[in-house]
Formats: structure tokens, sequence, C-alpha cells
């Protein structure tokens, strides 16, 4: 049998030669990187929280602010929004604890993520190239410079931009740096003796699960360590066949409590998907069409790398589509093309084929063969993904370098090189520029989406809830309109244009749009209740006391479906079980003004005037200017006999009702 002598403790002629100088540099080089990245994304600095997961991440859900046990306890245990990442929790924890709510703190500690990982991976070039071509002592300053161009290429390049300016991203940053700094370490093993080896795989074992509790993206590390080890670092022979030799199995040994921590972090994952019900199934979305996805992706991120145009916060799946139509077909066939060439080429060009592994393995997870979310592909699956592109235009200009110090390429040919490098990182530095400011707010987001892809039934959706909630009313109708054309089947879109009609008073029309939402999920609770108003408006009240009932039984906790349907109920003189209804309303929200006042006036009718009493100075405890509830206080306590405390109730009724006559517009 072929014998494996693994090359364990390679080193580049320059490793040994490095002078202090030459060090020195190296460190200039990575710490201007931080404040150029720093400069280029600072307009994320004036972006407010989108709603894009931002407000349900980061607003709306108060359970991460804090350190104490049931934070800290919650961070640990959930699966909100379908993601795992206590330690990104943790960041946001610590960010609301300096900054409150304040937007700028978020983007801020994004954008020093970011600017940190860019110096990681400096670092991470520097060894990639120096491991690829063996660099000479003279050749210390190309190395940086080709080191510097790929973390540049890396760093500005727009589409970054999703993941640094978009707050709920943190994750993606988070993540990447332990991710990075875990390549870091196994790169700092491969080349140490053996002692120093044991405590550098160490490091990057506890960085690595530092990653993985950031963020699921890192379960493929164990296979991209295997890709460095055949090829820059050439630890194992690129025939798979020497790979079960007796020297490669100690290789082979490291690998283990990477993939052990990996396999249940995936698990964990996929579980957290299924729980957000963000998976689709293999019977809703066929084999077939996610390898499609998965093949269109892989063109469609190395196309965005080269040509960064046209980047949408959303690129959505489309809601009818075949295997077999063209741009999956012309993806598979560039897939296949590739592929096989880069292996043809792998003995003159091993980088190409250790790329395209490394790209094609860390899109796998979310290239849509475990399809979650509407989007067929996102800017943000390109964070890591695309590390190694540039890579390969750092590793291109060293070598135009390296022709030159030895007389094979004229200077005209290096200085158009160069100047070419430098005019690209100035173009995506400014494309990065313009693109952070996208992020600025909801509208402008999704506008800039519809003007770049067209639309799309969530673009149109978004748009139209930032139009609704600020009173556009004709704007947002039009917009869910667009939505329901591109997708009649979301049932959040039949239910917002609904509460737009029914704003408008189109009554009916409103009303077949709450039934499509509930034809479309019946378990819609909130459409069951908006449609129970409008029948209750329109007369059709014992239709409405079916909606306000299947309401409550789909969501028990439904405060107003308790208290609407305890107002029908105490108007057809069924007193006990409208104040069941008022009670649970109560118990559920004590802080319901209106509901006190209601319940209060239903133990009147039934002569429970003590009772009554309670429930009316609540409700004016709560809501002093609450003229009903003084006008009920006066009643039942008139009826006690307390006629100075009733006129003094009466009174004051009186009272705010003349200063309201006042203060409003005369017709």
């Amino acid at each position: 049998m072929k014998t494996f002598n693994p090359r364990t403790t390679h080193k580049s002629r320059i490793a040994g030669q490095k002078s202090s100088g030459a060090g020195a540099l190296r460190w200039l080089i990575a710490i201007l990187i931080v404040p150029i990245t720093i400069t280029v994304f600072s307009p994320a600095l004036e972006n407010g929280f989108v709603d894009w997961d931002d407000h349900a991440t980061l607003v709306e859900n108060e359970r991460y602010r804090g350190l104490g046990w049931p934070a800290l306890r919650w961070m640990f245990t959930t699966f909100y929004m379908g993601h795992y990442q206590p330690l990104s929790w943790l960041t946001f924890s610590l960010d609301y604890l300096i900054w409150g709510l304040d937007p700028f703190g978020y983007h801020l500690t994004n954008i020093l993520l970011h600017a940190a990982n860019a110096l990681i991976f400096y670092f991470i070039a520097l060894s990639l190239i120096s491991e690829a071509f063996s660099p000479a002592v003279s050749e210390e300053l190309p190395l940086q410079a080709a080191a510097a161009l790929a973390t540049i290429f890396f760093a500005l390049h727009p589409l970054r931009v999703e993941s640094v300016a978009w707050a709920t991203q943190r994750r993606d940053l988070l993540s990447g740096a332990f991710y990075l700094l875990t390549v870091l370490s196994y790169l700092k093993a491969a080349r140490a003796e053996k002692a120093l080896r044991r405590r550098w795989l160490a490091g990057a074992i506890v960085v690595y699960s530092l990653s993985l509790l950031s963020k699921s993206t890192g379960i493929t590390l164990p296979i991209v360590l295997v890709v460095l080890d055949v090829y820059p670092l050439r630890r194992l022979d690129r025939d798979p066949r020497s790979w079960v030799a007796l020297g490669a199995r100690g290789i082979w040994r490291e690998k283990v409590p990477f993939f052990l921590l990996a396999i249940p972090f995936g698990v964990v994952a996929l579980a957290a998907q299924q729980e957000a019900g963000a998976l689709k199934q293999i019977e809703s979305y066929s084999f077939a069409s996610r390898l499609a996805q998965a093949l269109l992706g892989i063109t469609f991120y190395l196309w965005k790398t080269i040509f960064p145009l046209g980047l949408s916060p959303l690129y959505e799946l489309p809601r009818h589509f075949t295997p077999w139509d063209w741009p999956f077909l012309f993806s598979g066939a560039m897939v296949v093309a590739a592929t096989i060439t880069l292996f043809l080429l792998r003995g003159r060009w091993p980088a190409g084929l250790a790329v395209w592994v490394y790209y094609v393995v860390l899109l796998a997870p979310v290239s849509g063969i475990a399809q979650s979310g509407p989007q067929i592909a996102a800017d943000r699956y390109s964070y890591l993904s695309c590390l190694g592109w540039t890579l390969l235009a750092g590793a291109a200009f060293f070598y135009c370098a390296r022709l030159r110090l030895i007389g094979r390429q004229s200077p005209r040919i290096f200085v158009f090189a160069g100047g070419l490098a430098l005019a690209a990182s100035i173009f995506l530095g400014i494309l990065t520029w313009g693109q952070a400011q996208v992020w600025h707010n909801s509208e402008r987001l999704w506008r800039h989406a519809l003007a770049v892809t067209g639309g799309s039934s969530t673009i149109h959706y978004n748009l139209a809830a930032v139009l609704h909630q600020r009173g556009e009313l004709a704007e947002a109708k039009e917009h869910y309109q667009k939505s329901l054309e591109h997708n009649p089947l979301v049932a959040d879109a039949h239910y917002n244009l609904g509460n737009v009609l029914a704003e408008q008073a189109r009554l009916e029309e409103a009303m077949e749009h709450y039934r499509q939402a509930i034809t479309i999920d019946p378990r819609y609770w909130d459409a069951h209740n908006n449609l129970a108003i409008l029948l209750e408006q329109t007369g059709g009240i014992e239709e409405a006391m079916k909606h306000y009932r299947r309401a409550l039984e789909i969501n028990p906790a439904a405060v107003e479906a308790h208290n609407n349907l305890g107002l029908i109920l105490a108007g057809r003189g069924e007193f006990k079980e409208a104040v069941l209804h008022f009670e649970q309303a109560l118990k559920i929200k004590p802080d319901l003004a209106g509901s006190h006042y209601s319940l209060g006036k239903v133990l009147a009718a039934q002569g429970r005037l003590d009772n009554a009493i309670e429930q009316f100075r609540e409700a004016l405890r709560l809501q002093p200017d609450f003229a009903g509830a003084h006008e009920n206080l006066g009643r039942a306590l008139a009826q006690q006999g307390k006629r100075d405390e009733a006129v003094n109730h009466y009174q004051e009724a009186l009272r705010i009702l003349k200063s309201r006559a006042k203060s409003s517009p005369q017709s």
C-alpha cells in the first residue's frame, strides 16, 4: 500500500525569516483596514430599525432585555424567530443595557463586529496565500498587499451590507467572528509543533462552539477544515485513496470534536426552523425544485460578487416554477461545467477547486435543500461563503507581483493590475456606502426592493404595511391588492386589506377579505374577531357571536373578543355569561377601563350595586375623564341613597362632556 507522510510542520520560507519591520507593517495594514471598513459602513449609524424582523426581534420583544436569570434562561432555551442564537441574544442584551432601544448602538455594534471580522480575515488571507505560494523574504510586501486586497474586497463588498446594516442579522457577524477565529486557530495548529498544536486545536474547538452558539452557520466547518488540509496546507494528498493511510489518521482524529459539535447543532437548527413553521415540507416543495433552487443560488452569488448591482432585501421564491425553466437549467449547466473544469485543472490550479468546494459546502445549508422562508436567495448568505473568491483575487495580485519581481511581466501590466484593484476597491466602497442607506427605514427599504426587483407578494405586502401604519390608506390598499395579485393565498394580505377597507367604511368588501383570510387559515383568530365586529355593525348578530366564539376557541386570551362578546350578551340580557367574559378579559388585562365599566353596568343591572360601584371606581382610577363611568357611578350611588356623592359624579360627567364639546371642531 502507498505510504502517506502528512505535511504537519510545513512553514513557508517567509515564516521563519520575517523581520520585525515586516511584522510591524503587517499590523499597520491590519489596523488601517478597521477604520476604512467603519467609514464605508458609517451611513448605517443613522438607520433605524426596519420592519423586517427588527421590530419583532428587538422592539416588541422584551425577553432578551437584561442579564437576570429569567432573561438568560430564555436566551439559552428559545427558538424564537426560528433560530438558536443565545450568544447573539446576549449581545443584544448588552446593547439594550447601554443604549436602550436607540438603533444607533445596535448598528454600531454590528459595524464594529464586521470590522473585527475584516481584521481576522486579513491574517487568514496572509496565512493561506503564504501557504499557497511559499513566498521569499523579498516578497513580503506583495504578500501583505495581496492579503489586504482580499480583505478589502471582502469587507467593502455591497453583498456584506445586509448582514451589517440589518440589526437582526447580528448573528451573521458574531458567528462569523468566531468562525474566522476557528479557522485562524486551526491554521496556527497546522503549522505548530506537537505541544503547541494541541493548544491551538483546543482553542479552535472552544471558539467553534461559540460560533455555533451565535448561529448554526458553521455546521459545515469540519468539511472546510478537510479542504484546507488538502489545499493549501497539503496535509492530505489530493488523491482521496491515500486518506485512509496510517499517517493520515491523526489528521482525521483532529476533526472528531468538530463533527461532534456540528451534528447536534445542525439538528437544533432544523428543530428551530421547524418550530417556527418556516421549513417547507417535501410534499409542497419537491426535491427537484429544491435542487434547481440550490443550483441557481450557486451561480447567483458568484454573479452578484462580480456585478453587485440591483441588490435587494428579498429575492422572493416564485410561487410557481418548474426545475426545467431556463434560468435553472442554465445555472445547472454552469455549475456542472465549472465543477468538471476545476476538477480537471486540480493538478495545475488546486486553489480553484479548493475555493469552489468551500463555496458550495458553505452554501449547502442555505441553498434551499432544507427550504425556509420566502427567499430563493439572500445577500446575507454570501457573508462567509464568498470569502474564497476574495482570496483568489488577492492570490492573483500576488502572482502578478511575483512575475514582475522576476522580470516576467512588464511594469505597465503590473501598474494596470494595481490600478484596477484600487479602482475596484473604491467602486465597491461607493456602492456599499449607498447600499447601507437603503436600510435607513422600512419605507426606503421596500421601495428600493420594489424598484430593483419589480415587486413580489412579500415586497408589496411589507410596503403596504408601512403605509398602512402611517395612515396612507389609498396607497396601502393598492399594494395589498398587488401582493394578492402575486399570491392570492396570503391570509395576512387579505386580513390587512380587510382592515384598510373597514377604515374606509367599505364594510362588505372588508368582510369578504376577512372571510378569504379565514378560508386560507381557519385558525386566524384576528380575522374571526374583525369579521364579527363588522357583522355586528351590519346587524348580523348571530353570525358575529359565532365568530367571536370561534376566535376565543383558537385564542382564549383574545381580550377584545371577550369584551365584544360580553357586550352582545349584556345587550341580550344574558348577564351571567356576559359577566364571565368581562371578568376573563380583566383577568388577562386588568388595566382595561372599558371592561371595568361594562362589567359594572352588567352588575348594576343584576342589582349587585356594591360590586358595580367597585368596577366604576376602578374604571375612573384608570381613566379619570371617563364621563360614562362618572354617570353610572352617580346612578348606582343614588340608588344606595348616597345623593351628595352621586351629584358630584353627575356634575363631573357634565363637566367632561361640556369640555369635550368646546374642544370639538364646529360643524
